[in-house]
């Protein structure tokens, strides 16, 4: 569904990642893991063009995308929750759940998926009236995630999704991300530095560090990995 080949992207005169190649299959759930400042949010920023791929080629269903504008490539069915849920603060829920649909004009796909991403966070159901703004951090990762699934996308590319907040939500949000691929069949590129949570639930991994690609398996191989265990893990 995606491949990246030897992709480079930076900010100024600074590469932020190196030849970075690998590949996502119709159905998955991929983790990238790394430390923070590892290039992980980059990669995902390159992937929508808004960060310039400078050398390399990104292909999403076979079709090249890195010279495309963001808006098209949302438009082809891949779509980022960026890192820290940038949500509108100041429209409601509802507001923010209809501007994830802007790009579609199927009325009744979109009250049927709205309906679906109430049933996934029934908070928010309760909450549809209330400004973004005024959200736990939870509820607004939970409307980030709502309004990303909103564009009906092909690939779901998360960046971060636990970030801040309390363990007993990053579960909740970590079974969620479960729920989507299996039930929606959506498949899940999943940047996360909570390697543990991540590989769990993926089904293949990636490691970065400072740019490059440094080691890649099924999940379940990574989680064994002494190397990932001290390094990642805690162990």
């Amino acid at each position: 569904m995606l491949e990246l080949d030897k992709v480079q992207a930076g900010y100024g005169n600074k590469l932020a990642i190196k030849d970075v190649s690998l590949k996502v299959e119709d159905g998955e759930i991929i983790t990238l893991i790394g430390a923070n400042g590892a290039g992980k949010s980059t990669t995902l920023m390159t992937i929508c063009n808004v960060v310039e791929c400078r050398a390399g080629t990104i292909k999403f269903q076979d079709k090249e995308i890195h010279r495309m504008a963001p808006d098209a490539i949302v438009k082809m069915g891949l779509c980022q929750v960026p890192e820290g849920r940038h949500i509108f603060p100041q429209l409601s829920v509802k507001e923010n759940l209809d501007m994830g649909a802007f790009l579609r004009n199927d009325k009744e796909a979109i009250k049927k998926d709205m309906d679906y991403v109430y049933s996934l966070f029934p908070i928010l159901y309760k909450r549809r009236h209330q400004d973004g703004g005024n959200l736990s951090g939870g509820e607004q990762q939970m409307l980030a995630m709502s309004r990303a699934l909103m564009a009906k996308p092909k690939l779901l590319l998360l960046d971060e999704p636990s970030m801040g907040l309390a363990p007993l939500v990053i579960r909740q949000i970590f079974e969620i991300i479960k729920q989507i691929n299996k039930e929606n069949n959506t498949t899940i590129f999943l940047v996360e530095q909570n390697a543990n949570q991540a590989l769990h639930i993926a089904d293949r991994g990636y490691v970065m560090e400072n740019g490059r690609i440094t080691l890649s398996g099924p999940a379940q191989e990574l989680l064994a990995n002494t190397d990932i265990q001290k390094a990642y893990l805690g162990i």
